[in-house]
């Protein structure tokens, strides 16, 4: 096989690159290790930010996300019992965020690849790469006991942080950073009406706790646990009763409660690879970066990177250039790290570390306090939090189907 962009995963990442270029006549063929079942019902957490929906919307997938994710206009930090809303909208020029769960988004992107004729492998295993410093890189896996190999002009690794995209740059030429958080997410699904309105992130002495939506049968929630606990020790009594002592308010708030029919646990870390391009080989999404959950930009830092790789490559295709992607890794970095320092300061800020004394405590509450007392404090977090833009320096693209390109 031959295609002009073979592109490992089909994650966020991987089908929207493929969906973005296909708009502009460029070819690719996507391959992915799970089962297209897998991967549409392997049920993520998604809160949108205002760019991400912006792009989703233009290239003409945004219908179904439209009509059935929940449009937040802000957000409700909650610690010593007492809840202060966000405003972003009002903060940000009109900008907002949209729960709409990553599963769903994936479902859409996969329909509209099908729809469209687009090419995607599933159930590939043992994939790997080669000659990715050449100008014929290739992709080469197996299909029911059978061996194929797929000669490409690019590679693209949207493979998530355990494939093997990430690995095929020289270890001697990786530049890695890593965080491990001393603490982990129990995240449950529970079968209830809607808590609230809006997502509400609480600091509480016994730990963090989110409250956030999923639809209106079905509702997303967090505590924050020991990331070596074992789930087997959480019974729903105690989910709920801890979800009650950290979260019920002064003003009368109560949790509803109703039957849990998903529970896990996950750690926390932060990670970026900042070598994201060897030859003529990328990577975008979780293969380059992880991001603790507190600031929701996992997702939509995966967008944004495509959004920058599908522009140099229609700016190659149509002009033979490569400055985009020469600056690709320059560029995405610049949004990675200030994503990963919103990440960080939201997540040490709500969050209970064992080894902090009282002091570290009251810092915690009296950043709450001035973040949710100062206008200029606010709207920081505010245009964190609904996305910084999609930019690439030099450029001024128009995010609507026919404008997508240089």
């Amino acid at each position: 096989m031959r295609t002009q962009v073979g592109i490992i995963g089909a994650g966020p990442a991987g089908l929207m690159l493929s969906h973005l270029l296909h708009l502009q006549g460029v070819e690719t063929i996507v391959i992915e290790k799970r089962s297209r079942e897998e991967i549409e019902g392997t049920i993520r957490a998604g809160v949108l930010e205002q760019g991400t929906v912006d792009l989703l919307n233009a290239s003409g997938v945004g219908e179904r996300m439209m009509k059935e994710g929940h449009v937040h206009q802000g957000i409700e930090l909650q610690f010593n019992g007492k809840r202060h809303r966000i405003n972003m909208q009002e903060l940000t020029d009109g900008k907002k965020i949209t729960v709409y769960a990553q599963h769903e988004v994936i479902k859409d992107l996969v329909a509209a690849r099908v729809q469209a004729g687009g090419k995607i492998i599933f159930n590939a295993d043992h994939v790997s790469l080669h000659d990715i410093e050449t100008e014929e890189p290739k992709i080469r896996f197996k299909k029911e006991g059978m061996e194929h190999e797929i000669t490409c002009d690019f590679i693209a690794g949207c493979d998530g942080f355990h494939g093997p995209s990430r690995q095929a740059i020289p270890k001697n030429l990786r530049t890695e950073k890593q965080k491990v958080y001393p603490f982990g997410w129990l995240g449950i699904l529970a079968e209830t009406p809607p808590v609230n309105p809006e997502l509400i992130y609480t600091n509480h002495e016994r730990g963090f706790a989110l409250i956030s939506t999923r639809s209106p049968e079905v509702q997303r929630h967090y505590l924050q646990v020991d990331p070596n606990d074992d789930i087997k020790n959480w019974s729903d009594d105690r989910i709920w009763t801890e979800l009650h002592a950290r979260v019920d308010s002064e003003d009368g708030f109560k949790m509803k409660e109703g039957p849990i029919i998903q529970k896990n646990i996950v750690s926390m870390r932060s990670f970026v690879c900042e070598t994201m391009q060897y030859g003529r080989f990328f990577i975008a999404g979780d293969a380059a970066h992880i991001v603790p959950p507190t600031g929701a930009k996992g997702l939509n830092l995966a967008i944004s990177d495509v959004y920058v790789l599908s522009n140099g490559l229609l700016q190659f295709y149509q002009s033979g250039k490569k400055e985009i992607l020469d600056q690709y890794s320059e560029i995405c970095l610049r949004r990675i790290w200030k994503a990963q320092r919103f990440s960080y300061w939201m997540t040490t800020m709500l969050h209970r570390d064992v080894n902090h004394s009282s002091y570290e405590y009251q810092i915690q509450l009296a950043e709450l306090d001035y973040v949710t007392s100062s206008i200029a404090a606010s709207t920081s977090l505010a245009e964190n939090y609904v996305g910084l833009p999609f930019e690439i320096p030099g450029y001024n693209f128009k995010m609507n189907s026919a404008s997508l390109s240089v």
